[in-house]
């Protein structure tokens, strides 16, 4: 049976039908043909599932900086196939992912959750990951088409960018993954590209269809389809349902002539070939059985391969036997940032914190800890084994949905207090007031701020008594931001170390208007105190000065770096400046850990022994960590992304668009490109990342334009990676170009004293322009190799046609 067979079987409304999901997550089924609903989940770095619930616990991936920074098409291999194992275990179609957007300020806040600022290793990066994860039979969704590169304002933008610029920087990200590992989907964007929003722009047209041979479903972002208008355009599926701006209109506007229904033919055909894929429409073979990867043995290598030491001046890696006492400091080094925030989360089953990384691995060693700076903004959950469920006596609590009359519309006992509900049986439209009651049993004695991040009129009864009634409101207007991060609200209360205290909480629910009219999330717990900041800094400068080596891990927080909202400053929160100067004057053996998804200020970088970023690593962050910091594993990582000296210094920043329109008028230099074309130096250029041997590059040869070949040398005392960069040049090219660009790369594993003759591939527009057509400007090209943007040793020249 084909697709056309099963087409002449449905009627107009069933077709379009099957262009809404049926809910927030999943698509409708159609059981008369064999087609039955999928589940589409995000997010990027793990697999979430149809609910958002610490009962069903996902497997939590590094950031996808972390991945790039591996610059390893076998690693980003690898984490496809594992988040597509991780959607077949939980009953997952489509993985919302991977997001390829470019990192074309440092300021955008969803940073983290995209590869880099140069469109060929994000090319080369992403295709990887989806080719990964089709092989088990799910499929992949390279997101968010296109030049979604910022957060404000991001449903109504305008973004303005010229043909070559899109073609050849924004576009080029997303090709591969398309031409050569044929993804399956591919999402549209909320923001609009040169006056027509992405879900009704012919992009999705020319070139994904007919440049690239794309023959997937362009799935749009969640409620990116806004009118009828998108259905004349290449957008096959609107998420989410079952209200949305398609349905019985859609029908009408068939009826009336107005859409051809040949178009509503077309994406439904598409839709059925994607259920044909994943093993969703009867007649089609299933997906072979998953093969048994070791999912946190991954997350594990993972983090450490995308780990980068940005400075060693001998410190590491660290000798055990050496060891007697090591001194931990840092709020994140406690309580470590293992993603970002926004759709992207996912709840793991534990995390290993730095702190505790550090503790297994020197079980022979005295560790201390001390916070040093307060991170933290708004509150923070409550500990799982503080909480004490009232209704049943086991760990938790018991959450009620109730009605304005108060009558019980649903009750669920759950096992922690950030509870998030966007899908699922939760009854939040209906819902007047939400309960949350648990016996928390705190850990210090005095005042701590009990609170909740919600949006909304909630009360806090302690003990039976009212400790605050309280109002949170909203800081912008994003329904993400609002439902994903809402502001927090706390009130003072005395508590004692390991007395029980009853808590309740009452939130009157705000409403929503619709897809997220049933969605609400809600976290329970204390804020920070209002210690004296300097004492924290002294009682780390104690412990620094007493101990062999002093670990400062020094990070952002959830307010900082997530969906929803850009950045306004590169600077580290809080007090951690001062305490990482403080710390490394009391200890020349001070060693940073850097926990940011993405670029920070690091004005204290010359006087530490050591700098490791290290991004969000994670579930297995921690072990990951000593894993590098002892040696065990190398630091694997280069950055995919400049890092700057000042925020000053930073050439392409403006993530905010004037009267609606983000101009990208900078064009085709972004990143490290406008680094070069400004002639500024930043703090660690493109590329940069230090190991733990040596290496010599010699022998370039350039004999066409398809690959390079080289010798690569491991000179140093122990195996080790390395990373191969090959980048072009046009010295007096009559058309505007970067002062070079990257071609291509390599990872390089060799053993002390090893060499190797390697062929590095390049990429097919490499030495092409866009000029209403890819074009190669005759004359000589120099190619040069080395270690990072500005560390190339060797050169080549090329003379094209």
């Amino acid at each position: 049976m084909n697709f056309d067979d099963l087409l002449g079987r449905l009627t107009l409304e069933e077709k379009v039908l099957v262009l809404t999901g049926q809910d927030f997550w999943s698509t409708h089924p159609l059981p008369s043909i064999g087609l039955r609903s999928m589940v589409l989940s995000d997010g990027p770095s793990g697999v979430r599932g149809a609910v958002w619930d610490e009962r069903d616990p996902s497997l939590n991936l590094p950031s996808a900086t972390a991945l790039s920074s591996s610059w390893d098409v076998g690693i980003a291999h690898r984490y496809g196939v594992v988040s597509a194992l991780e959607a077949r275990r939980k009953d997952v179609d489509v993985v919302l992912g991977p997001t390829i957007n470019l990192h074309r300020s440092p300021l955008g806040g969803r940073h983290f959750e995209a590869f880099s600022e140069d469109p060929v290793l994000t090319a080369d990066l992403a295709a990887a990951y989806v080719a990964g994860v089709q092989e088990l039979g799910v499929g992949a969704t390279p997101k968010h088409y296109v030049a979604n590169d910022f957060e404000t304002d991001r449903f109504t933008a305008d973004v303005a960018v010229d043909e070559r610029t899109l073609r050849e920087v924004y576009l080029l990200a997303f090709e591969k993954a398309v031409t050569e590992s044929r993804a399956w989907l591919v999402m549209s964007a909320y923001n609009s590209i040169n006056g027509a929003t992405a879900s009704e722009n012919d992009l999705l047209e020319t070139p994904l269809n007919t440049d690239w041979g794309f023959d997937g479903v362009v799935v749009s972002d969640w409620t990116a389809v806004r009118s009828l208008e998108s259905a004349k355009h290449a957008q096959d599926l609107a998420m989410p349902g079952p209200v949305g701006a398609w349905g019985d209109a859609l029908v009408d506007a068939v009826r009336s002539g107005e859409i051809e229904e040949a178009a509503i033919d077309r994406k439904v055909r598409r839709i059925l070939s994607l259920a044909a894929r994943v093993g969703a429409l009867e007649g089609f073979a299933k997906p072979a059985d998953p093969p048994s990867v070791d999912g946190v043995a991954f997350a594990r290598t993972a983090a450490a391969e995308g780990t980068v030491l940005l400075r060693n001046e001998g410190a590491l890696p660290w000798r055990p036997e050496a060891l007697t006492k090591v001194a931990v400091i840092g709020h994140n080094a406690r309580d470590a940032r293992t993603q970002g925030g926004g759709s992207a989360t996912v709840i793991p089953e534990s995390v290993v914190s730095p702190l505790d990384g550090v503790r297994a691995a020197l079980p022979g060693a005295e560790i201390t800890y001390a916070i040093g700076a307060v991170v933290q903004e708004g509150v923070a959950e409550l500990s799982p084994s503080a909480m004490t469920n009232p209704a049943t006596g086991g760990p938790g609590a018991r959450v009620r949905f109730l009605d304005a009359d108060g009558s019980e519309l649903f009750a669920e006992d759950r096992f922690a207090s950030r509870l998030v509900y966007i899908g699922g049986a939760a009854p939040i439209g209906r819902t007047s007031t939400f309960e949350f009651h648990t016996r928390y049993t705190p850990s210090e004695t005095g005042t701590i701020r009990l609170g909740f991040a919600s949006v909304g009129l909630g009360r806090i009864f302690v003990d039976g008594a009212l400790a605050g009634e309280l109002t949170a409101v909203p800081e912008g207007t994003d329904p993400a931001e609002i439902v994903l991060a809402p502001p927090s609200v706390s009130t003072p209360v005395e508590v004692t170390a390991g007395e029980p205290i009853d808590l309740r909480v009452e939130l009157e629910l705000a409403k929503h208007d619709g897809a997220f009219a049933e969605a609400m999330a809600v976290t329970i717990g204390v804020e920070p105190g209002d210690d004296d900041p300097q004492v924290l800094i002294d009682e780390a400068v104690a412990a620094a000065r007493a101990a062999d080596v002093a670990l400062v891990v020094v990070g952002t927080n959830a307010r900082v770096e997530s969906e929803g909202y850009d950045r306004t400053t590169l600077a580290l929160p809080g007090r951690q400046d001062d305490l990482v100067r403080a710390v490394a004057a009391a200890n020349p053996r001070t060693v940073v850990v850097v926990n940011a998804g993405s670029p920070v200020l690091l004005p204290w970088r010359d006087d530490v022994a050591a700098v490791l970023a290290t991004y969000f690593g994670g579930q297995q962050y921690g072990d990951a960590l000593a894993d590098v910091l002892l040696g065990r594993s190398e630091p694997g990582g280069r950055l995919p992304t400049t890092w700057p000296r000042t925020q000053d210094d930073v050439p392409v920043i403006d993530v905010t668009p004037q009267d609606g329109v983000l101009r990208y008028d900078e064009g085709i230099h972004i990143g490290y490109r406008a680094w070069l074309k400004a002639g500024t130096e930043p703090a660690y250029e493109f590329g940069h990342g230090l190991g733990y041997t040596t290496w010599e590059l010699s022998d370039l040869r350039a004999n066409d334009p398809s690959s390079v070949a080289l010798t690569v040398r491991n000179t140093g005392e122990r195996a080790g990676k390395h990373v191969v960069q090959v980048y072009v040049e046009r010295p007096g090219s009559t058309v505007d170009r970067p002062v070079r660009w990257l071609a291509g790369f390599a990872v390089v594993r060799l053993d002390a004293s090893q060499a190797r003759e390697i062929t590095v591939q390049l990429h097919e527009h490499a030495f092409e322009h866009w000029a209403d057509g890819w074009t190669t400007e005759p004359g000589t090209f120099t190619i040069r190799a080395g270690s990072s943007v500005s560390d190339l040793p060797l050169s080549a020249e090329l003379q094209l046609p």
